[in-house]
């Protein structure tokens, strides 16, 4: 019987919007036992689904993310089948699967086609003993791996680039290398593809006829393509919530998806869908709401090690996500700080909270933390520290620190800035937007005001907010590597490009590390020592 088929779900942490809910829902109400698996605390959960840690199944030291869009999709992928493969009568369901009837199957096989080229793993029943299964669990052991699927064009490159010491991380290969062309592939290969349903079964709703569920006017194209013999609706999540979003957080009134959601009672208030920049407002006003660090004389927590509390457990301590927790900057900044730190020098940062304009908030919203600025008023207890912002932190008092309101939009504002940053500065750190042309506009400004023997950093190189970012434009990381290989800037824009080439003279070297320093990441984080 189907019933005796349980439903596992992953939502690594955060709310449910009601895309999700109606989806969990479905299950629910189609008789069977949903597991949602999660990693940190999930809200919006219906009654009825048993949470259950995904520490069971996989621990978190495996989290990898995609490169270029930071999803955990590549993550969600080797979940599924260390689940399925330590599960008898489990079957797996993306939270934007949407359950028509209840799943069934003979042999534990329950999947189907997307198209004519993939078999989607959003739906994914295999037993544990399944080849297919062991294979994609032993591919996923080589984070480095060369797809056995891709052309021999392509597996030559991949193979040169290894050979050669610049292996491709999976992150960087293209998107559902891990999802539907692995799992097309092994099921293909083991024969066991014949069990597919076909698209009608799982994937009735192609993605680019996605918006047509929630138009009303459209609400019989939909009918037309789910038949009996459909077992589930894919939502395809992120491009819909953007979607729904967009036209108020709400499908069309008598569309598909309305429909779907009165059939279940799904309370839409409850569990909104939000756009990113309202996402990132929620979060800003929750870490408004957190207890505040310590601001004077802060108990140091007991630390292990010859070298005691070093500038890690500053930043994991007063919550800057340059620590453990995030970006893992300090490490690297440690091993080059710390013969600065009972200097009396002149430290400048440039981005002081998350949650700016580049995320969608106002630059006039109210800051009530600067946790990198108490750290590194800590860590260097000699140093007068600088801090530039477009939002205001003047509020924040103490007498080895200054604050200079500046937008990074607005070169004359930045060399305005810099002159009043005395004496001139022996370290700077740009953590402000990480829009390509404000990092550049910065470095052409400070730079050639930093003192002699000075490090200049910029961050988050792999990460560009859409609203600032200039189409066209040379990506920092980019022309600092052509300093690196060619010792000459090339930039899009000849005149940006002379202005830093005027600047090379003047550089003794430059260091790009990768996210979170793994080997095939994206480049992150850039060091320029000035001569």
């Amino acid at each position: 019987m189907s019933r005796d088929y349980e439903i596992g779900m992953l939502w690594v942490e955060g709310a449910l919007s009601y895309v999700e809910v109606l989806c969990a829902q479905s299950f629910l109400d189609a008789g069977h036992h949903v597991k949602l698996y999660h990693y940190k605390d999930v809200q919006n959960v219906p009654d009825g689904v048993e949470l259950v840690h995904g520490d069971n199944v996989l621990k978190i030291d495996r989290f990898i993310q995609h490169g270029r869009t930071g999803s955990f999709a590549l993550f969600s992928d080797v979940f599924r089948y260390h689940l399925l493969q330590q599960n008898d009568r489990m079957i797996w369901a993306d939270l934007d699967a949407y359950c028509v009837k209840p799943f069934e199957s003979e042999t534990g096989h329950f999947f189907g086609w997307e198209s004519e080229r993939h078999i989607n793993g959003g739906v994914l029943g295999l037993p544990p003993d399944s080849d297919a299964l062991g294979q994609l669990l032993e591919m996923t052991e080589d984070e480095f791996g060369i797809p056995e699927w891709a052309s021999d064009e392509e597996k030559a490159r991949l193979q040169k680039l290894k050979d050669d010491g610049k292996p491709i991380h999976v992150g960087e290969m293209a998107w559902g290398v891990w999802g539907p062309h692995a799992v097309t592939h092994y099921l293909q290969k083991t024969g066991e593809a014949k069990y597919a349903l076909p698209v009608e079964g799982l994937y009735p709703v192609g993605f680019r006829q996605r918006r047509q569920l929630m138009q009303p006017r459209l609400r019989d194209k939909v009918e037309a393509v789910v038949t009996p013999d459909t077992y589930s609706i894919h939502f395809y999540g992120r491009r819909v919530r953007e979607f729904l979003s967009n036209r108020g957080g709400l499908p069309g009134d008598g569309s598909y998806m309305d429909m779907l959601l009165k059939k279940h009672k799904i309370d839409t208030d409850a569990a909104p869908v939000m756009s990113r920049e309202e996402k990132a407002a929620m979060q800003a006003t929750k870490e408004k709401a957190k207890p505040e660090a310590p601001k004077a004389n802060p108990v140091p927590r007991a630390v292990t090690g010859k070298g005691g509390e070093n500038l890690t457990d500053l930043a994991d301590r007063y919550g800057s996500d340059k620590g453990s927790i995030k970006h893992r900057y300090t490490e690297l900044y440690h091993m080059l700080f710390h013969p600065y730190r009972g200097r009396k020098i002149s430290f400048l940062e440039m981005g002081l909270l998350i949650g700016g304009p580049e995320h969608g908030i106002d630059k006039d919203r109210e800051t009530t933390d600067a946790p990198s600025v108490r750290m590194w008023l800590e860590y260097f207890p000699k140093a007068h520290v600088h801090g530039l912002d477009v939002s205001d932190f003047s509020w924040f008092k103490h007498d080895r620190f200054t604050f200079h309101r500046c937008d990074m939009d607005n070169r004359p504002e930045i060399a305005r800035a810099i002159k009043e940053v005395t004496p001139a500065p022996t370290i700077v750190v740009d953590d402000a937007s990480h829009a390509s042309h404000h990092q550049q506009n910065a470095f052409l400004e400070i730079f050639p005001r930093l003192e002699s023997g000075g490090l200049y950093v910029i961050e988050d190189l792999r990460w560009q907010p859409k609203p600032y970012e200039q189409p066209g434009i040379t990506k920092t990381a980019e022309l600092f590597r052509s300093w690196l290989d060619h010792r000459e800037f090339r930039h899009s824009d000849p005149a940006i490009a002379a202005e830093f080439n005027a600047l090379s003279e003047d550089i003794s070297g430059c260091i790009i590390e990768p996210v979170r320093f793994q080997k095939g990441r994206k480049d992150q984080v850039a060091v320029i020592h000035k001569r």
